[in-house]
C-alpha cells in the first residue's frame, strides 16, 4: 500500500525526493513568517519553521482529511550565523567568498503531522568547500542560480564542484533527509 501526505512546500527538490522514496504526494505550500526569535538557537529556530508548516498545512487542509502533512526547512549555518536566501548578487558573492575554504553546517528539521500524531526529526550536516576564486564565484553567480538557496549555493546544481567533501546527508543538504523522513512515514504507518 503506498503512502499519501501534503508537502508544506513548493520546493522542487523536495518533490523530487519524495518521489525517490515512491511516496505520493500533493505539493500544500504554506505561508509562515520566517523571522527568528530573539535568543533562538539555529536548531530551534528551524525545528520552529518545520512544526509551523506542518501544523499551519494541517489547519488549512479543507478536505476531511487525516492524511499527515510534511513540513520542512533548511538553514545553512557558518560561524554561529544563519545564511539564508541572498537577496541580491552581491550578497551571493559575499556568502561565497565567506563560505571558500570553510566548513559549514546543514541542518534540516522535518516535522509530519496529522489530527492525532506529530512527529518530528532533525539532520546535521557538514559541508566543506574547497577555496573558490573570484572568478569561480562571479562566473556561478551570474548563472542565477545561488539566488534562492540558502548559503548561496545548491548541492545538486553547479556549485557542486566547490564541495570538497560531506560529512552527513546529501539529500539533507538537499532539503528532505531521505533516512530521517522514511523513518517519520514508517511511525505514521504503524
Amino acid at each position: 500500500m503506498s503512502f499519501f501526505l501534503y508537502l508544506a512546500s513548493a520546493s522542487p527538490r523536495r518533490a523530487q525526493l519524495l518521489e525517490q522514496l515512491g511516496i505520493k504526494y500533493e505539493i500544500f505550500p504554506q505561508d509562515i513568517d520566517e523571522s527568528i526569535n530573539d535568543g533562538e538557537d539555529v536548531t530551534s529556530f528551524v525545528s520552529r519553521l518545520a512544526r509551523e508548516k506542518a501544523e499551519q498545512g494541517k489547519q488549512n487542509i479543507k478536505r476531511d482529511s487525516d492524511y499527515p502533512v510534511l513540513g520542512a526547512d533548511t538553514i545553512v549555518t557558518f560561524d554561529n550565523h544563519i545564511l539564508g536566501k541572498p537577496e541580491n548578487t552581491e550578497q551571493a558573492i559575499n556568502m561565497l567568498k565567506l563560505l571558500s575554504g570553510q566548513t559549514h553546517q546543514v541542518i534540516t528539521a522535518i516535522q509530519l503531522c496529522n489530527k492525532k500524531h506529530s512527529y518530528s526529526a532533525i539532520n546535521k550536516s557538514e559541508v566543506v568547500f574547497r577555496k573558490i576564486t573570484e572568478q569561480e564565484i562571479n562566473g556561478y553567480c551570474q548563472t542565477g542560480e545561488p539566488l534562492d538557496k540558502a548559503g548561496s549555493y545548491a548541492i545538486q546544481g553547479l556549485a557542486a564542484k566547490f564541495i570538497a567533501n560531506i560529512n552527513g546527508s546529501y539529500s539533507g543538504i538537499m532539503g528532505l533527509p531521505l533516512y530521517e523522513t522514511s523513518q517519520l512515514i514508517e511511525r505514521f504507518k504503524y
